[in-house]
């Protein structure tokens, strides 16, 4: 699991990471690098600094303070010493690496025609990791099926960050590949995976189980991903993660005119957080989905989910 993440680590962190006990390496979630600031992971949804023997403290004063170096070197390590091949993803503040983990970046920005161009002088850096975790879709799937047509309904995902719903819609994608629930039966599923997070593709090939019918489009923005798969793949089922343009809810109701169902996600604390978003509040005032998931969890609990029908009925 770690082994991708190691190896752009630059050599201090590199070691520091390696001295955290094998539990707490199981449970990591993220670790956050900050020059000349406190080295802090999230593991098992706690926090804790790590200090310069790679040990786990409270007391930020005797965390490992990261400095120019080492950041610096992350930052080569992170884009195979050629930040000009990574422009297009440092504009967008972060970077994908091989196993479908992410690396958020913050800094200096560069900016073009009042657009960011890129960020320079990078100083804090938010290594997210990426689990593939089997199964969570299961207790979710029998609340998404439609068994007129014997596939799922549109539904939207909702949470805040960190609580699961891209490994949430992961699992929707195996499973509706599969047809593993039922009398579903398996349907071909399209993947526009802007961030490369939820296929963790290589070369174009996806190194998660997505199921037998699965395909993907890696690294390209949601919308024209979604038209592209519309015109070339014939999908059945399209899921999107994380939609907040107002192209995104476009290239939403044309597949949904084609025949397409979609399984998108969406950053919000429930319902009526989403319901005041600009961009999706057309599409559920309009009644596109028909199924609302909303994800959560408490510190030191297990993740828990609620589904609503298309009228905001918990079913």
């Amino acid at each position: 699991m770690l082994e991708s993440i190691v190896a752009i680590l630059p050599p201090s962190l590199r070691f520091l990471v390696s001295q955290l006990s094998r539990e707490v390496q199981a449970d990591l979630e993220e670790i956050r690098i900050r020059e000349r600031r406190p080295l802090e992971i999230c593991f098992g949804n706690r926090y804790s600094f790590v200090s310069g023997q790679g040990k786990l403290v409270q007391d930020e004063h005797q965390a490992y303070l990261p400095g120019y170096e080492d950041c610096s070197a992350l930052l080569e390590l992170l884009t195979n010493h050629s930040l000009y091949t990574f422009e297009e993803q440092l504009k967008k503040g972060f970077i994908t690496i091989a196993g479908g983990h992410r690396v958020g970046l913050a800094g200096r920005t560069v900016l073009e025609h009042g657009e960011v161009k890129q960020i320079r002088d990078v100083s804090s850096f938010n290594i997210r990791i990426a689990r593939d975790v089997q199964g969570v879709g299961k207790p979710i799937i029998p609340y998404l099926y439609d068994p007129e047509f014997r596939s799922v309904h549109h539904t939207l995902v909702i949470s805040p960050p960190q609580q699961g719903k891209t490994t949430l819609i992961r699992d929707l994608a195996r499973l509706i590949s599969r047809g593993a629930w039922g009398s579903m039966v398996g349907r071909k599923v399209g993947i526009i995976d802007e961030r490369s997070e939820l296929a963790a593709c290589v070369k174009g090939v996806p190194r998660f189980d997505l199921g037998p019918r699965t395909d993907v489009m890696d690294g390209c923005p949601k919308a024209e991903g979604m038209m592209m798969m519309i015109r070339s793949l014939s999908p059945e089922v399209l899921i999107v993660d994380e939609i907040g343009r107002a192209e995104d809810a476009t290239a939403i109701y044309e597949a949904m005119h084609a025949g397409i169902r979609v399984i998108a996600s969406a950053h919000g604390a429930g319902l009526s957080d989403i319901r005041q978003r600009p961009v999706l509040q057309d599409l559920i005032r309009e009644g596109v989905f028909m199924r609302y998931v909303t994800l959560g969890r408490r510190r030191g609990e297990a993740a828990s989910f609620q589904v609503f029908d298309g009228k905001g009925q918990q079913l």
